[in-house]
């Protein structure tokens, strides 16, 4: 009876049906406890089964103890060095990890890849796992020199192991793929992300969810390059796909509704991109209730439709409902309440509120970043780009430029000279010395800022218009006619900014 219970809450799991999966956790742990006793390895597999489906639903706090126990059993059982344990550890490494418990996690981690590589050597699939765990790990705190290598070895060895078609290789590419994203890499991303398209389409079909999210994956490196019409079908063909094989309420699906909305409104579709993020709100409450970080990040995607029509009284509660959301289930110091405490500060600031939204950059912000990612984390600069925006919007041109400078410094120093982020601070900092008239100091921040964006993004992308835009001005600031004549092209192409994009300055991240 408890292995009926136990396979048919994995399916009800897999089917995100997570109220009606628990109580069969439940049933089969208390059959298991009570037939073979408290510590026995089949309650240990009952106990991380219950685990993850709480965890599926953001009840951290419950999953924690449950996953500790069943860690215990197993040392106890098997002793400290059994790949089981290893599997223990991994599973409360991903659960601290979620948490944004960055250190507990990597040294459950690293333990359970020391357990692995000395049990099973060096070239097991689940040696490449705990690999992948920990790379994974490294790129969420922006450690991507220390995260690359971790994911290629990993891909190294599954292809070794089962081959270069296998769909585990493509889930591979695809985290290897991310990386390079993160990092401003779109051309070797993407011909990583449409090899596992390719792997996952030829193995497992077109209609498999696993190519769901493959081409959810390209669309949104396409997306993050300005081709919008090129993301766009490619998002609607992920959420066909996934309605129809996982059904119109799972949380993949919900994925994909914020997705589609997201590339509308992008292209200023805003009509069109609300219904969506309102119905993937609607499916991830009712799918794990209004306490859960999914629902704090469908509040986030609608307020900031808003923000971006400039319904900032609508904005607001949406990013108080999320930040809330977060400083409960994740506490008061994870980097997501940072990122809400940004977001909500931008409402506030775009509303003139200059005093609320100081304090949320500078004191709570920046301080949880900082603490988390240590002084030279792009999340840093981010919090620093933005203090230094509001002092500028207030005229504080002094206390804003050491922060843009800062900011430019922490990103070179992480991302690269060549980054388009990288050009999101010398475009910021130009405007800064622009308005300060110190034209000749703003001039080549632009021209480089420019080159960096035509070059990572294309020449079509809206950031190059608006970098061709800041530039032209400040051209015609200097008085440099002579640049703008149709003779030599120059005014047309700077000016074609003006038709792509009327933004003059691109807005704080």
């Amino acid at each position: 009876m408890s292995y009926l219970c136990n396979q048919m809450g994995l399916y009800l799991q897999s089917r995100a049906a997570y109220p009606k999966a628990e109580p069969l956790f439940r049933r089969a742990l208390a059959l298991n406890e009570t037939l073979l006793g408290t510590e026995d390895l089949y309650v240990a597999a009952n106990l991380n089964n219950l685990a993850e489906l709480l965890t599926d639903q953001g009840k951290y706090g419950e999953a924690e103890p449950l996953y500790r126990r069943a860690l215990e059993i197993s040392e106890a059982q098997l002793g400290a060095e059994h790949p089981d344990v290893a599997t223990s550890l991994n599973n409360l490494g991903a659960l601290l990890h979620d948490q944004g418990k960055y250190g507990e996690a990597e040294s459950l981690y690293r333990r359970a890849l020391e357990i692995r590589e000395a049990q099973l050597g060096d070239e097991h699939l689940d040696v490449a796992q705990s690999i992948n765990n920990l790379a994974e790990l490294q790129a969420d705190q922006g450690k991507y020199r220390e995260a690359e290598p971790l994911f290629r070895q990993a891909l190294q060895i599954y292809e070794a192991q089962l081959g270069d078609d296998n769909p585990n290789v493509a889930t591979s590419l695809n985290n290897l793929a991310s990386l390079l994203q993160a990092q401003g890499k779109y051309n070797e991303a993407e011909l990583l992300f449409r090899r596992a398209l390719e792997i996952r389409d030829t193995q497992l079909g077109a209609e498999h969810p696993d190519v769901a999210t493959s081409l959810n994956n390209l669309a949104g490196l396409l997306q993050a390059q300005g081709k919008y019409s090129e993301a766009e079908p490619l998002f609607r063909q992920a959420l066909i796909v996934r309605e129809k094989q996982l059904g119109n309420e799972h949380p993949e699906v919900a994925n994909s509704l914020n997705n589609l909305a997201s590339v509308l409104q992008y292209q200023g579709k805003y009509n069109e991109a609300e219904p969506l993020f309102r119905q993937a709100l609607i499916i991830i409450e009712k799918l794990v209730g209004v306490e859960h970080p999914d629902v704090a990040a469908s509040f986030n995607n609608l307020a900031v439709l808003f923000q971006a029509q400039g319904k900032y009284r609508e904005a607001e509660p949406l990013f108080r409902q999320a930040l809330q959301i977060y400083e409960t289930l994740l506490g008061t110091e994870h980097p997501d309440v940072a990122i809400s405490l940004n977001n909500l500060a931008r409402v506030l600031q775009a509303q003139g509120r200059y005093r609320e939204a100081a304090p949320l950059f500078r004191r709570r912000a920046l301080q949880i970043d900082e603490t988390t990612y240590g002084s030279g984390h792009s999340a840093v600069a981010t919090d620093l780009n933005n203090l230094a925006a509001l002092f500028q919007t207030q005229g504080k041109y002094n206390k804003a430029e050491p922060l843009f400078r800062r900011a430019l410094q922490v990103r070179e120093a992480q991302l690269g000279s060549k980054h388009p982020d990288v050009a999101t601070s010398l475009n910021d900092l130009a405007t800064l010395l622009q308005d300060q008239g110190r034209y000749h100091e703003a001039e080549p921040l632009y021209r480089r800022a420019l080159k960096i964006k035509e070059k990572k993004l294309g020449l079509e992308h809206p950031e190059v218009a608006t970098c061709l835009n800041n530039l032209a001005e400040l051209l015609q600031d200097l008085g440099k006619y002579e640049e703008a004549e149709p003779s030599t092209g120059g005014f047309w192409r700077l000016m074609r900014a003006n038709w792509v994009l009327s933004i003059r300055r691109s807005p704080p991240l």
